[in-house]
């Protein structure tokens, strides 16, 4: 990831993101949904959001919600972002590309 706002050295973590990402990496051991990413997967923090979150080398990214592993989803379209149940409560207002995307995943 080449984005300056996006890192991976834990020196740019604070405690709080230190301990998102334990819990991003228990529930990456724990779940049999790690078979979410591909190869090269790396730990992340956005730096402007405290976000921490696993993503490969096709950009496939996967956050820790309530202990689960689960897909972080972009739309292509508008860039709704978020878990699929998140996105699918906004179907409606989405624009048609997206709602063909989010039919697609689902």
């Amino acid at each position: 990831m080449s984005n300056n706002t996006v890192t991976n050295d834990l020196s740019d973590f604070g405690f709080r993101e230190i301990a998102m990402a334990r819990d991003l990496l228990t529930a990456y051991l724990d779940n049999n949904n790690a078979s979410l990413l591909g190869d090269n997967v790396e730990l992340f923090m956005n730096k402007d959001s405290g976000c921490v979150f696993l993503s490969d080398e096709d950009y496939n990214t996967a956050m820790e919600c309530d202990g689960e592993l689960l897909d972080w989803i972009n739309t292509p379209y508008e860039g709704h972002e978020g878990f699929i149940e998140d996105l699918m409560a906004e179907f409606d207002d989405m624009h048609p590309e997206d709602q063909e995307y989010m039919n697609s995943i689902t």
